[in-house]
């Protein structure tokens, strides 16, 4: 990741008023994953908000993205202690929804499969530029699972974010499921590398800036609504609200060192290399190291349905628990997020695919930064 500019100054976070809007928050009950071709639930297990389709969207005002997440969700929020030194070594890698390009069928559009990249370490200790990227944990129904996750900033709180961003099926089961329970961040997670495959570590080893609760989220609503591998991975993105341990301590931008902006509706012909971070747990990885993948070529193109943005596509083997970590390019000189992890696909086409993060996405993410505290 190209390097930061500096450490953010601390400064002690103006106290938490209430909040503007009713953010959607975390439920309690998680459903198994859906399958390719899984039907769409029926209308009645939807939220009356929820858009038929991504044109919808389009003439979405406040108070229906306010409606949205008022009929969208309940809380449920880790409690403290919940994620245990154990715990978090113990959870599994989120299965990184694979598709073949190889066998993809007729109305498809992708390009040639990508070049192979390779996945490389990132040196230790993690600075700032790198302890941006953290591992994100969630209970499921099926058991312990770990995504990653980045810091970003949070226009309505300049130099003080708590905004985190990943993918959608890291905190909701899409079409008609539920959300995935007691969700917690961890920043630069094994920073100094003192947790080692087999040898048990501290808390402090592995939770170097601490963990911070996921206290809200939001999804796309296309998500919410669609099941199966497809065209809903095409809005495949979601953000969280995090609150650290300290109720009243310094911002999670401010503990880390830096946050990394979103660049929506970046252009396409400045989107011409790409690197993917992530945490990968699946083998022959096992979670502990903070990879980085350089795309070999510019990203490809896939698309499952052309009203929708496509996706950016790299040759990279990361594997399961690096869903949901930020794609970069730079811009002026300093790194932005336009992707992230969300789709793959190992033999014989290895990729990752992430979303154009486009005008849906920025109108989600607005909302949510301005209507919730």
């Amino acid at each position: 990741m190209p390097k930061h500019t500096g450490r953010a100054p601390r400064r002690r976070p103006a106290a938490a008023g209430a909040a503007v809007l009713a953010a959607l928050v975390l439920a309690a009950t998680a459903c198994g994953p859906d399958g390719p071709g899984a039907p769409a639930p029926p209308p009645a297990a939807l939220p009356r908000a929820v858009p038929t389709g991504p044109d919808d969207l389009a003439g979405w005002k406040l108070e229906d993205w306010t409606r949205y997440v008022a009929d969208s969700g309940s809380a449920e929020e880790a409690p403290p202690g919940a994620w245990t030194a154990g715990r978090m070594a113990a959870a599994k890698g989120r299965p990184t929804p694979e598709y073949p390009l190889a066998s993809a069928p007729a109305g498809v559009q992708h390009d040639a499969p990508p070049a192979a990249g390779r996945a490389v370490p990132q040196p230790r200790p993690y600075g700032p530029a790198s302890a941006v990227v953290g591992r994100l944990f969630a209970g499921t129904a099926h058991g312990d699972t770990v995504c990653s996750g980045t810091v970003v900033s949070d226009p309505a709180n300049p130099g003080r974010s708590n905004l985190v961003y990943t993918a959608a099926h890291c905190l909701h089961e899409g079409g008609g499921g539920g959300w995935l329970k007691g969700v917690t961040f961890v920043p630069g997670y094994n920073r100094d590398g003192g947790a080692v495959r087999g040898r048990p570590a501290t808390e402090q080893q592995l939770a170097p800036y601490g963990r911070w609760t996921a206290v809200r989220a939001l999804v796309s609503p296309t998500w919410l609504r669609e099941g199966g591998v497809g065209a809903r991975h095409q809005y495949d993105y979601g953000i969280v609200r995090v609150r650290g341990e300290e109720a009243s301590g310094p911002s999670l931008e401010e503990v880390v060192g830096a946050a990394v902006p979103v660049w929506f509706n970046a252009p396409r012909e400045q989107v011409t290399s790409a690197a993917a971070y992530g945490y990968p747990a699946e083998r022959p990885s096992d979670g502990l190291e903070l990879d980085r993948c350089d795309a070999a070529t510019a990203p490809g193109r896939l698309s499952f349905d052309r009203a929708r943005p496509p996706m950016y596509v790299i040759g990279c083997p990361m594997t399961g628990g690096a869903d949901g970590g930020g794609w970069f390019i730079t811009k002026d000189g300093k790194p932005n997020l336009v992707s992230v992890t969300a789709l793959g696909g190992r033999t014989p086409d290895g990729y990752l695919a992430g979303p154009a993060l486009q005008d849906q996405a920025k109108r989600a993410f607005d909302f949510f930064s301005k209507s919730t505290r």
